[in-house]
């Protein structure tokens, strides 16, 4: 396929040629090349972004793969539904498909708290296109960035910089991250009341950095949860009333946040923080920086992007 913003409507039953993808459609899921090679995916509430360097041939076949197991992904996981908005325990629930079994990988580890798999869905669901090609020859650096929670693949000697944010309200990158072949971290994801899924908290943007994109997707909502403080300046109002089928029930969750002062931001960023903390401590994050109005912590590597992410260069 050539460059360009043309949608190829339905699905993509890919075919590898080495000149890239051969497709029949079905009324399934769009696809799209957008500028720079990168492929586009779209279906229902999935809205992918993949891009991959490497010889001609290798992206050509990393598109065709990625692409493959975009088929029907969707569908497996609207199969298990009542199950993934479950609480996760030691024990349940019990899940059968390939991003499902991600999701609860991810979440367990976190079950003494409220959890369900949901809060690692998105991070799942790149990790699990990323390794549909990530073991591709000739295939360099990857990355499938699903919403803000991106799955990242680098050769050795690789490196890839990725833009962050320090408001999801905003959505507009004004810092960075650079990761290399030698890191270990393979996922980065981002949290806060501003985006696109509900928040028990008032994080304006919390990003965590982890070995694969699930774990950082449900770190960053827990600790996007977990920066919070009571204040009449914060509305709030029961999950279930905003989406009858939201996996939080009445829980509580975050509308709006007004002027908040100094003591009350610092109050809710310690407390995230201390999940943050010991998540750090657990080895289940690599580093993790929480924003909040004009103020930010960070733990672990996060240290060293923490102050071009909120705009207080040196």
């Amino acid at each position: 396929m050539k460059p360009g913003r043309a949608i190829i409507p339905g699905r993509w039953r890919a075919v590898v040629r080495d000149s890239g993808i051969a497709a029949v459609t079905s009324p399934t899921y769009q696809a799209s090349i957008l500028p720079g090679r990168r492929l586009h995916l779209h279906e229902g509430p999935i809205d992918l972004v993949i891009g991959v360097a490497g010889d001609a041939a290798a992206v050509g076949k990393a598109h065709a793969l990625a692409s493959g197991r975009f088929d029907g992904l969707l569908s497996s996981l609207v199969a298990e539904l009542p199950a993934l908005r479950s609480p996760v325990s030691a024990t349940g629930p019990v899940l059968h498909g390939a991003v499902a079994q991600r999701m609860l990988a991810a979440t367990r580890p976190h079950c003494a708290r409220f959890v369900t798999p949901m809060a690692a869905v998105a991070g799942a669901v790149a990790d699990e296109v990323l390794g549909a090609m990530a073991s591709l020859p000739g295939l360099t650096r990857a990355y499938v960035n699903n919403g803000g929670d991106i799955a990242i693949h680098l050769s050795a000697g690789e490196t890839i910089r990725l833009g962050t944010v320090s408001s999801l309200a905003a959505a507009a990158p004004d810092g960075f991250v650079t990761l290399s072949g030698s890191d270990a971290i393979r996922g980065i994801a981002t949290s806060g009341a501003g985006g696109r899924s509900f928040s028990l908290g008032i994080a304006d943007a919390v990003t965590i950095l982890a070995h694969d994109a699930a774990s950082a997707d449900v770190a960053a909502t827990l600790i996007g949860n977990a920066v919070n403080v009571d204040h009449p300046a914060i509305e709030r109002a029961p999950a279930s009333s905003l989406d009858p089928d939201s996996d939080l029930g009445e829980q509580l969750v975050t509308l709006r946040v007004g002027a908040l002062p100094p003591d009350a931001i610092s109050q809710a960023l310690n407390a995230g923080m201390a999940v943050a903390q010991d998540m750090l401590d657990r080895d289940l994050i690599y580093g993790g920086l929480l924003c909040l109005g004009d103020q930010t912590s960070s733990v672990g590597r996060a240290e060293a992007f923490a102050r071009r992410v909120c705009g207080t260069t040196d």
